[in-house]
């Protein structure tokens, strides 16, 4: 007889398999006959072996569950029925966690395949790459961007630029490159930016790759549109009062002329001489003002060569507050400067970097003008991103926002005696630092913040 209970089938197995260990026991002792102990040996034997089988059979079934996991083969249900309530509850477990598997599995299905149709017309191109070059994933825009309908391995690129080919299998994590390329007729600005993970065990380099030649020229534009509007707006103001001079002195001179167009010097009475050296004189001073105009331009291209080296942010505060305490000092102005933390260090040209700082807390100091509560605070810390910042802020009247965006054009200018060219040269330098300087200002509560990141 078959039960079906598996602890109801046990048990039973077990009394049947202690009477016949009983029986063998009293049958060697008491009996003179060999055969029915030999017999009731192997009843015993095979008894073992029916209950090891039955136990097996349920432990291959919970084996079978496992391996199903472990392959992802949901398709199955487990019918364990009849074994006893704890079974039931555990066939129910089983089919409810398949049923779990299988609904993460779909899931899982949806999000790869929408995110594969977002990878393939996204605008920007995209290439998943093993480091040996090998393509995990190229999308549609750079299929588009090459001129390529597939992409085995990133040594295929070499026929589109060898650069781009060897930046794409050097870059590292975190890394941007600008790779110019020829593409026919056409030329290509790429800007490269670089992240690395893993998958499958294995080290996968994704690069995003945008063609910027269209935005770095229309940028381009906008900034020789800003420098030739400054540049006009100071030639005109030195060109048309010399322009207008001249003409009125031509005509004090063609005044004094005979009927035979030639100077009289007895019709220039001394107050026209007075007219005519004061127009030369102011013409000179235009003149020479023009002169000194072409020339700071000009220094805006010769910046010399930093010579980098490393050293305490602490140390270059500290050098900055000594040559400019006294002088804020005597405006009532505080200058504090803190460093967090105290070891911060920045691989920089010294003398370059001081100077920006002193040219930034100069312009914040005449910001504040005669304010009683003037104060300057110059900071350094690492920021969110882990760049090295540092702070020049001030509590004056702040910069309005149609201002805020001009102060960095060469030449522009909010100060009477002002040159216009310190923060143009000052985000130079600090361009040449492989840096940026930025400037923020909330007039509302009286806060300007001039930013240097590294």
């Amino acid at each position: 007889m078959v039960y079906k209970n598996f602890t109801l089938n046990v048990i039973l197995r077990i009394l049947v398999l202690t009477i016949s260990i009983f029986l063998l026991y009293f049958t060697w002792f008491r009996s003179k006959y060999y055969t029915t102990p030999i017999l009731l040996g192997i009843l015993i034997i095979y008894q073992i072996y029916l209950i090891i089988h039955y136990v097996n059979k349920v432990n291959r079934d919970i084996t079978n569950f496992f391996e199903s996991i472990r392959y992802s083969d949901f398709n199955r249900s487990f019918q364990i029925d009849g074994l006893g309530s704890s079974f039931d509850g555990l066939k129910k477990a089983f089919n409810n966690v398949i049923q779990d598997f299988q609904n993460i599995r779909a899931e899982k299905e949806e999000n790869h395949y929408f995110f594969q149709n977002v990878i393939h017309h996204i605008g920007i191109s995209l290439i998943a790459y093993y480091r040996n070059g090998e393509v995990e994933m190229f999308n549609n825009a750079a299929k588009k961007l090459f001129s390529k309908a597939n992409l085995n391995n990133i040594n295929e690129l070499k026929a589109v630029s060898p650069t781009l080919t060897e930046s794409l299998l050097n870059i590292k994590q975190g890394e941007h490159d600008l790779i110019k390329i020829r593409d026919g007729d056409d030329f290509l600005q790429l800007a490269i930016y670089a992240r690395e993970f893993k998958l499958h065990n294995q080290n996968i380099i994704l690069v995003a790759i945008q063609n910027i030649q269209e935005e770095l020229e229309e940028k381009e534009m906008e900034a020789w549109q800003k420098l030739i509007r400054v540049l006009t707006h100071e030639i005109m103001n030195s060109i048309a009062p010399i322009s207008s001079l001249s003409s009125t002195v031509n005509t004090m001179i063609d005044a004094t002329k005979d009927e035979n167009g030639i100077s009289d010097p007895n019709k220039i009475d001394p107050e026209t001489i007075e007219d005519i050296q004061n127009a030369l004189t102011t013409i000179h001073k235009r003149s020479n003002g023009l002169i000194h105009f072409v020339e700071t331009y000009r220094n805006l291209t010769k910046l010399p060569k930093p010579n980098f080296q490393i050293v305490p942010i602490k140390q270059i505060f500290q050098n900055i507050k000594l040559l400019m305490d006294e002088e804020l000092k005597n405006s009532n102005v505080r200058l504090k400067c803190k460093v967090q933390p105290q070891s911060l260090e920045l691989t920089v040209d010294v003398e370059l970097i001081e100077q920006v700082l002193i040219n930034l807390i100069k312009n914040a100091h005449h910001a504040i003008g005669s304010r009683k509560d003037g104060k300057i605070e110059v900071n350094a810390q690492i920021s969110e991103r882990g760049r090295i910042s540092i702070h020049v802020k001030d509590n004056g009247p702040g910069i309005l926002k149609d201002v805020l965006d001009k102060i960095f054009i060469p030449f522009f200018t909010t100060k009477a005696s002002g040159s216009g060219i310190g923060l143009s040269l000052s985000r130079q330098i600090v361009r040449m630092h492989g840096g940026t300087l930025t400037a923020h200002s909330d007039p509302d509560n009286y806060e300007t913040v001039f930013t240097m990141k590294f």
